[in-house]
């Protein structure tokens, strides 16, 4: 990545900062993340939820 980039976008970020809400919505986004992966770590993650390891149907050439 180019360093320029990221400091341009720090620069933007700081004249114009985010909305409260924006950073409430991203950090409940984050949470509901952290809670799934939680309950699949423990075991209680329902199996109709959970994702087949097979592969999917081929499509023809």
């Amino acid at each position: 990545m180019n360093n320029l980039n990221w400091l341009i976008r720090a620069s933007r970020w700081a004249r114009r900062p985010p909305s409260m809400k924006f950073v409430i919505m991203v950090f409940a986004i984050l949470a509901a993340g952290l809670v799934m992966a939680g309950l699949e770590w423990l075991g209680w993650w329902p199996e109709w939820a959970t994702l087949e390891r097979g592969r999917g149907p081929r499509l023809p050439r």
